[in-house]
Order: structure tokens, then sequence, then C-alpha cells
């Protein structure tokens, strides 16, 4: 749809006001998307993306579990539990494909106007838009979506949204971004393209901050359809969705209803997929993956088991030691701690040897640091050999020590007492203890009893070494509030890194994240060398800079061994009833089960007929 020609004569106008003449000669991109280094697999009239099945049948029942609690729908604030896809009421400007790495397209806005150096963008909102009451989506809408985020939102937004200088609604259904001069704008457009948008009438009448089990207003396909708190919530399609026609939408959205089932352990959620209580498992334990899948609807054929290739960073699934602590400060204290997890022993006698172990913050991707340090990347580092380990210009990049296939590698563990002896840990009465009297303590804190297996070998080669290592298992209630307050020793998380990182990163490795409650810095990395690293990334200009970037940064990050890694699978493990199907063309970003693949109401007639379910 054309904009018409007074508004863009309105436009044209406002900016002259705002820029002048010099400003009016910049070449003004306008486009149906955007990429970080600009390009786009899709042109301007597609019909849908490649990976989806254009006929995909609508209907049916998606139903999944989740872990622990939930005593919210309010997603972007710091209070209460959020219940999954508590975001899924909401629409951004724009929205991502899975088959390109950081590209984005028009949802809200139909076309967006831009200057080369990204200074500022304009969206220009789709009129047809519209929240599930029928009230139109404006560009009011979006400036309260990103104030309230900004003010009241959880506090890592002011950290990710530092560089926005202004935004301004235009008229009804254009809005303008303005971002801080010097501030590195190369993604700052996708960032803001994609932050959610609410209302602001429904929001007059209630506190953003306050979390509530009250269904929000969005613009989104589904609205809440039952939520019993801390057991189940389900979410059901609108037949009166505004967007359905979109090429970002056909193929999307297949399901008529999502159903989550939350459990509070592994065993019992298992037993609730073996019973048919939710008909879609992604498999995380090893040891249910390979020893358990033998139950009768297995063997009848009615559930599918199967793997299904995972094109992301391997992830940073990781013990993170929490370095805001005084006894953790010291960096040998923390390498010493990595050297007592042995991951060949734990993958050979408890993973069934399924995994691989993760030795780089992004694994499995060009980005990933080896050897030592040369070229572009060693030049990017040099500036800040003063704020960063020696071994960062003197070592192959570092990789977790390889231990024997047993519980206890001596090896490792008199290495690791060295360490420990040369920051003051010495051998007192069998303990780790300091100059000050003080006995060396680690806590892990854990809300899953599956990991008290893995940890708990982990906790015994630390006894050895004479750290008082103990285990706390919490309510994932509990494990998510402290995590939020940094209330912790050491706990377990993993992270799925982008594919093109870059404003993300300050929320999980700057000095500023390291001081923000509930940011994604769970080691709390406070260091200037880091902070100029995640700018140089910010600031690449093509893929080959920001391959360079990334992997100093990564090899800083390892060399100040902030984290324990522990393993990483390229594949999706997932069982289901056979009912559900997916594209053949799967893309490489994303498995899509609940945005892309569908009900076969044909296999569930037979299925039905046959006992599977009622």
């Amino acid at each position: 749809m054309q904009k018409p020609v007074k508004l863009i004569l309105i436009f044209l106008s406002a900016f002259w006001l705002a820029h002048g003449p010099v400003a009016a000669q910049e070449k003004i991109i306008k486009s149906h998307g955007i990429s970080t280094f600009g390009d786009l697999k899709y042109r301007a009239d597609f019909k849908y993306f490649d990976y989806i099945n254009p006929n995909a049948p609508k209907g049916g029942e998606f139903s999944t579990s989740g872990f622990g609690t939930f005593d919210s729908m309010s997603p972007y604030i710091l209070k209460g539990q959020s219940a999954a896809l508590s975001s899924i009421f909401f629409e951004s400007l724009m929205t991502s494909s899975s088959d390109e790495p950081d590209s984005m397209y028009g949802l809200l806005a139909e076309t967006i106007e831009y200057p080369e150096n990204r200074q500022w963008i304009v969206f220009n909102m789709r009129p047809e838009a519209r929240f599930s009451d029928g009230t139109p989506v404006t560009a009011q809408d979006v400036v309260f979506s990103f104030n309230i985020l900004y003010e009241k939102g959880r506090p890592v937004f002011k950290t990710l949204l530092r560089d926005v200088q202004s935004v301004k609604a235009l008229d009804a259904k254009t809005v303008k971004y303005t971002f801080k001069q010097g501030a590195n704008t190369r993604e700052l457009p996708a960032l803001v393209a994609g932050l959610p948008v609410f209302s602001k009438a429904y929001y007059a009448t209630r506190d953003f901050a306050e979390s509530t089990l009250e269904p929000p207003l969005g613009s989104g396909q589904y609205v809440l359809d039952k939520v019993v708190p801390g057991k189940t919530v389900s979410y059901i399609k609108r037949d009166d969705y505004w967007g359905k026609g979109l090429p970002v939408n056909i193929g999307h959205n297949n399901f008529d209803r999502l159903t989550i089932e939350y459990y509070s352990d592994t065993t019992a959620a298992f037993e609730g997929f073996k019973g048919g209580v939710y008909n879609f498992r992604a498999e995380n334990y090893s040891k249910l993956w390979a020893t358990a899948y033998n139950f009768p609807s297995l063997e009848k054929g009615w559930v599918v088991k199967t793997t299904l290739p995972d094109g992301n960073p391997s992830g940073t699934q990781g013990y993170w030691i929490n370095m805001r602590k005084d006894k953790f400060k010291d960096l040998r204290v923390r390498e010493a701690l990595g050297l007592m997890f042995n991951f060949e022993w734990s993958n050979k006698t408890l993973f069934y040897g399924q995994y691989a172990r993760t030795t780089s913050f992004w694994g499995n991707s060009p980005m990933q640091a080896t050897g030592r340090p040369i070229g572009a990347e060693l030049a990017l580092l040099e500036p800040l050999k003063d704020d960063l380990p020696t071994s960062v210009f003197t070592d192959e990049v570092f990789t977790p020590n390889t231990s024997k296939p047993k519980q206890l590698d001596r090896a490792a563990l008199r290495k690791a007492g060295k360490l420990l002896d040369a920051a003051g840990w010495t051998i007192v009465n069998g303990k780790r203890t300091n100059a000050k009297g003080a006995v060396l303590t680690v806590n892990f804190l854990n809300d899953s009893p599956a990991f008290e297996r893995i940890t708990n070998p982990y906790i015994a080669n630390l006894l050895r070494l004479g750290i008082d290592a103990k285990l706390e298992t919490v309510d994932p209630a509990q494990a998510t509030e402290r995590q939020k307050a940094f209330d912790y020793d050491v706990v377990i998380q993993r992270f799925v890194m982008q594919k093109t990182p870059g404003v993300e990163l300050r929320g999980m490795f700057s000095s500023t994240s390291a001081k923000t409650q509930g940011s994604n810095n769970l080691s709390g990395v406070d260091n200037p060398a880091i902070d100029a690293l995640i700018e140089k990334v910010e600031q690449a200009t093509s893929r080959d800079e920001l391959n360079t970037a990334v992997r100093a940064l990564d090899r800083s990050l390892r060399a100040l061994h902030i984290w324990i890694p522990q393993w990483f699978n390229s594949a999706y493990r997932l069982a289901y009833l056979d009912v559900y199907e997916h594209p053949e063309n799967m893309p490489p970003y994303a498995l899509g089960e609940m945005d892309f693949w569908w009900y076969n109401a044909d296999k569930a007639k037979k299925l039905q007929a046959e006992g599977a379910f009622r």
C-alpha cells in the first residue's frame, strides 16, 4: 500500500525543519526490510518465506511442557514469574526470518525509511493493524511502549536502549526513532523494530510495573484461553486477527490452541508425556533419551522419536561463577574450579556419549576463537593489554582441560591445587583456607533434580581439592528470584548466542549490566577491555569485521574463566504424537514447532480410532 502524497509532504517538511539542507542531501533508503549488513534475501514482493508450507492446514492443538511455576502474564518486568509464551499477545514493528542470520521484515510497519548512516529510522505503519479489542495500533502506542519499557520494564532495557535519543509520532501512523550522535547505529534500527508494542489506552488504567494474571491487550494472533496458576496455560487463536494475509504470516501460526503443562521435576514431566497429558517433547536429558524411550505408544508407532539439525551457535550452557563475590575475584580460583569438572567422565558415564564439550561462547560458528591472536584480531586486543590476562597474547585460546575418563583426574587435581596455593588458599586441616582463616566455600544454586546426578560428582571432586562445596536445590520460583538478585555462588544456565551479536552483549558482559538487577550478566563481568570489545562488535561494518571482533571477545572471556562450560548437541532431540508435521525444507536457525509446524487432522482421526488418545 502506498503512503498518501499528503503524508509524504508532511514528512519531508518535518525532516527539512529538523535536519536542515545538509541532512536533506543524504541518501534515504526506503525498504520493506532491514538487516545488520544490508543484505536481504527476500524482495519487497515476496509472498512467503521459502522454508514454510504456504498451504499448511490450520487447526488442532499443540501441547508441550513447562518447568517450574508461574504467577504472572507480564514478561517484561522484574516482578513475578511470567508464564511461558506470555509475550505472544504482542507484536513488533518488524519480525525476523528463520533462514537469515539477522534480517527483519515489516509486521506492524509496512515500510521503513532511514539514511545510510542509520542515525534515525522512520516506520510507516500499516493502517489495518488492530489490537484484539478492535482499536487501531498507532504511532502513539509505539512511543508509549518504548517509554514504558525504558521507565518500568526490566532494568536491562535501560542498558539495551541507552543510545536512543528520542522517539516521536510524526502522525497517527508514522513514528521516528532518532539515535544519539556517536552511537553505534548499525543494529539500532533492528533493535527498536523488534520491541513489543502495547496499547497506551489499555495501560492508562493499569500499572505496567505490577505483575498480573489478567490477559493483556495486544495485537497478536493469540489471546489467553485459560490459566491455572502454576499448572497450565493455554492460548487460542483469534478469528479476527488483522494480519493473516501478510507475507511474514503465511504458513505461520497454524495451531488453533497452544497449551503448556507445568511440572516441577523431570520424572513427572516425562510421565506426563508418556501418559498423553501433552504431545510434544524436546528431550534435554540424555539418560532419558538413551534408556527410557521404550514405552507402548512409541512401540505402536503412535509417537515419533527423531532428531533435527540445529544450525545455531552451540550456546553457552555451563556453571556461571559469581565474580561479584570476593572469593571468586582471583582468576586462579576460577580456573581451579573449572579443572575439577570432568566432562569426559560425565559424557561416558552419565550422558551415554551423546554430547560434545562446549569450549567457546560461539562454538559451532565462524565466530569461535582459535589458536593465538594474529592480524586484525591482535590489533583489536593490543590496546587492551592492561585489562586482560597475559595469556590472551601468549597462549593458545583457552580450551577446557581434557580429563581422563574417570571421575577424579589426579593430574587435574594437582594443577588445581597449585593454582589455589598460588592464590592464597592453602590446605589447613583438610580445607582450603586463606590468610584470614576463612574456608573457601562454593554453593551451587540448582532448581532441577535432573542436574543433581551431574553436579554431585563435580562437588565430590571439589571436596577432594579441599573446597567446601555444596549443592542447594530450590524450587524454580526461588531460583529465579535469587538469580535476578545475583544471590548465588555458582548458577547453571544456558544462553543461545545471536548469529549476529551486538547490543544484547551489553546485557550479558558489560560493566553496566554487572550492576543491573535481573540482567543476564550472571558472572558479573566488569572489565573495561570487555566493554571496549563489545563496542567493536557493535561497530563492525562487515561480516568479516564482526567475526574478528567476536573472536577477540570470545578469546578474552574464555581467558577470564567466568564460566565452566558444560556440553552441547548440534541437533534437536524430539518426540511427539504423530499428528504434527513440519516443512520439508526446515530453516537452519529455528525449530519453529509452535510456529510453522501444523496439525494433521487425518492422522489424528486414525490415532484416535486406534486408541492413542481420547
